[in-house]
């Protein structure tokens, strides 16, 4: 499982007055690779051999900001398989972020999306939405770039493409992500 620990060392350190702390669920189907996203994000590194998440993990981040402000990333990891769907409220709870990941290569996991964006808002209706698009190194894509980037528009989400194996905007999607939180939580 990934990110056992919730602090790690080597985080950037800043002025704590202006830190901002906020919660952020991962969703997604099982083997979309929110787990690898995390643990690359934390660790640097990919891992071939990645466990199944099993009800979800946690990991806390510091994120530093090209603005001095410093946001503290209090990421949940949830599980994907259906065995696990009455679960997730107790993960969106308070969430003021969520990152919906789907893997290119499956269109049945983008098909997935609609169900967990929904589920999300019912939940959580303010909460900052982020589409990712998972394995950008796979081929051949069965996801239309362009029909994800339309959906997240319509749906009010913030889209992007990574790749847990080659960091292909790992750190990106999770810059991304603490600057909407610190914007929301200044403004």
């Amino acid at each position: 499982m990934c990110c056992k620990s919730p602090k790690r060392q080597g985080s950037p350190t800043l002025n704590t007055s202006s830190k901002t702390e906020s919660k952020v669920v991962l969703l997604g189907d099982s083997g979309v690779g929110k787990s690898s996203l995390l643990w690359r994000f934390d660790r640097g590194e990919f891992n071939e051999n990645h466990e199944v998440t099993i009800g979800g993990a946690y990991l806390e981040k510091k994120v530093a900001l090209s603005n001095e402000k410093m946001v503290v990333l209090n990421i949940w990891d949830t599980a994907g398989q259906d065995r696990f769907l009455s679960l997730m409220p107790m993960y969106y709870r308070n969430s003021t972020a969520a990152i919906i990941v789907y893997d290119v290569s499956n269109q049945h996991s983008f098909s997935r999306v609609q169900y967990w964006v929904k589920t999300l808002k019912d939940q959580v209706p303010d909460c900052l939405l982020y589409l990712v698009g998972n394995k950008a190194d796979k081929e051949p894509k069965m996801v239309d770039e362009f029909v994800a980037k339309d959906f997240a528009t319509a749906n009010g989400m913030d889209w992007l493409e990574t790749s847990a194996k080659s960091a292909l905007n790992v750190d990106l999607l999770f810059k991304r992500v603490a600057e909407g939180v610190e914007k929301v939580k200044w403004n």
